[in-house]
């Protein structure tokens, strides 16, 4: 009888324990390809119909890209779609750096809205580029070109060359976060230097961030006035000297209406986000070369 009774209470306490907790039961992504890279470790999981890049571990939450394998137009990751509304600020850009390549996301779908644009993109990691050629469809052709170095180093060299960009995209993230030398108002004003005239600005960061003030007094510093836009992640759009108005935003959403479909991006949704409150204390400090401790505010 006592050994019923066991039994009874360990198949109930077993029901109990998979209806609270359902992910203990679940399955481990399958792993498709990993390496140890100088950099970073890197792992390629698959998991259902969806592809991943990640930088820490195979089951992780901060993965760096993910595909739908049917799907590959559709945009996963709402920050991508965040990032690809950009484009309403400006709709045709012909010159487009993108710092950060992870799966190659952004400038594959870039190619796709705008096919005779230049697009140059920089990753540090050449394993990176390797997983994304081999893993989720990065393709160079004529126009896009891919950079294996360090994403500051290039902007300093384009600012030598005197380059000129009509969108920046920064997305570079380690396994935490960005780097820190990405984060400083130095930084970023060498980015704003190789801006073209009314030329755009994307970042990808954190909404829940103990660097979100930090970022946010940064971005104002060089930028003035910028574009929020916030989900799980927050991205940042800016311009130089000038920021484009809601009323035009909407007018160029139309217009991006059809390619933006198939990605999964809607644009009243999108623009429903889009805010210019300034949602961080007045006395927030910019980060700067000799002042940007990540590892330390980003923990608190």
């Amino acid at each position: 009888m006592k050994h019923i009774i066991r039994t009874y209470l360990t198949a109930v306490a077993g029901f109990v324990l998979s209806a609270v907790f359902p992910a203990l039961s679940a399955a481990e992504p399958q792993i498709v390809h990993s390496e140890k890279s100088l950099y970073r470790n890197i792992f390629v999981t698959e998991d259902g119909d969806q592809r991943c890049l990640t930088f820490r571990r195979a089951r992780s939450n901060t993965r760096q890209t993910c595909l739908r394998i049917g799907d590959p137009g559709y945009l996963v990751f709402p920050y991508a779609r965040m990032m690809m509304g950009s484009l309403y600020l400006q709709p045709n850009p012909q010159h487009i750096l993108v710092i950060g390549l992870g799966g190659g996301t952004l400038p594959m779908h870039l190619r796709d809205v705008l096919p005779e644009a230049v697009i140059d993109a920089v990753e540090i990691d050449p394993a990176v580029v390797k997983a994304a050629r081999a893993y989720f469809g990065f393709n160079e052709d004529a126009r896009m070109k891919v950079f294996e170095e360090d994403g500051r180093v290039f902007v300093k060299k384009a600012i030598k060359a005197k380059a000129q960009y009509d969108l920046i995209m920064l997305d570079a993230f380690e396994d935490d976060y960005i780097p820190e030398h990405l984060l400083t108002r130095e930084f970023l004003e060498e980015v704003k230097s190789i801006l073209a005239a009314n030329g755009v600005v994307a970042a990808n960061t954190f909404s829940a961030s103990g660097l979100y003030p930090y970022e946010s007094a940064t971005y104002a510093a060089v930028f003035g006035a910028f574009y929020n836009i916030k989900s799980s992640n927050r991205v940042i759009w800016a311009q130089r000297g000038y920021l484009t108005p809601r009323a035009k935003l909407e007018e160029n959403a139309k217009a991006l209406e059809t390619p933006f479909e198939k990605m999964g991006i809607k644009a009243p949704y999108l623009l429903s986000q889009v805010s210019t409150d300034q949602d961080w204390p007045a006395d927030s400090l910019v980060l700067t070369d000799q002042y940007s401790p990540s590892n330390i505010l980003n923990g608190r």
